[in-house]
């Protein structure tokens, strides 16, 4: 195969190499992988292929998937479910109203400020605080649920806390033994949590793990939620996943489903991160490729992602 090249548009292309173009771009990894082969595996400033990565908010699509598997096990009836049939320690704040498919497509109508610069923020809170139970349970209602699409980490907070309530376990237990195990990890994973004392894990965010680990979720997508013959997620939650259901559009104007983006014509997808962190399947070319940085470098890599696949 013919050395992978940047595509046109990105970059000087007489001068740089795809190699330079990455380390230019900061990236710290950078994974191809086709027809379950991998083509391309560059690690940049000291960074190897056993060093865990953070996610940010890739972990969202992680949560996704287990909320997926939950609703298989009938642990939960359907994403019609209501945000109080699991935590009705809530109620009086209007969620009575907030179903799980209003969580999952960020349409709750929750009051939450994302801001990442602000560290009086509802963000910083999340980060940083010490006891996220006690600020998710504080959260209120703006406006009636399905509006309009509003990102938010309160949704995804909300959503693993209705996870471990349906189950009756720690939700990094549940993904232990759900995706890790059964995908065969090559390494374990950490979950940040918010303190010693209270031990809630932030689910917003802050999965951390090897890239070919993540990688391997990434399979899990392509191949309709099918590992090796077994059906860890079920495929019908796949579909919906990766379809364009409403009109949620992120900041960039990508369709918005499930915590996964949505290209258009729905042949590829993506799990997002804060600085450039992702996770990209293309199903016709049966192609993963993944970028973990150390800023987004100033590029669309959701656009780069489609055009060098394309030329694959």
């Amino acid at each position: 195969m013919a050395p992978l090249r940047v595509p046109a548009g990105f970059g000087d292309q007489k001068r740089d190499s795809l190699n330079e173009f990455l380390h230019h771009h900061k990236t710290l990894c950078f994974l191809v992988i086709q027809d379950d082969r991998i083509i391309y595996e560059k690690y940049f400033d000291g960074y190897t292929p056993e060093i865990i990565f953070p996610s940010f908010s890739v972990t969202k699509s992680f949560v996704s998937a287990l909320t997926g598997i939950a609703i298989g096990e009938q642990k939960i009836t359907g994403t019609d479910q209501k945000v109080t049939d699991f935590l009705p320690w809530i109620e009086q704040s209007g969620f009575q109203h907030v179903a799980i498919e209003h969580l999952l497509n960020m349409r709750s109508g929750i009051r939450f400020n994302e801001s990442y610069s602000n560290p009086f923020g509802d963000a910083a809170r999340f980060y940083y605080g010490i006891d996220l139970k006690k600020f998710v349970s504080k959260l209120k209602i703006k406006e009636p649920p399905d509006l309009r699409y509003h990102y938010n980490s309160g949704n995804q907070q909300l959503l693993g806390f209705i996870i471990e309530e349906a189950t009756k376990m720690k939700i990094s237990g549940y993904l232990e033994q759900k995706l890790w195990q059964p995908l065969g990890m090559e390494h374990d994973a950490t979950w940040n949590i918010d303190s010693e004392k209270h031990d809630n894990v932030k689910m917003f965010g802050c999965l951390n793990a090897t890239p070919r680990d993540f990688a391997k979720f990434g399979r899990l997508y392509l191949n309709q939620g099918n590992w090796n013959g077994r059906q860890i997620i079920p495929r019908e939650w796949i579909r919906r996943s990766t379809s364009i259901i409403n009109d949620s559009r992120d900041q960039d104007g990508y369709p918005f489903t499930y915590n996964w983006r949505v290209l258009q014509g729905e042949e590829s997808f993506f799990a997002k991160g804060l600085l450039g962190q992702y996770i990209f399947i293309n199903r016709p070319k049966k192609l993963i490729m993944l970028r973990f940085g150390r800023k987004y470098g100033g590029i669309d890599w959701a656009d780069f992602f489609d055009q060098m696949s394309q030329m694959l």
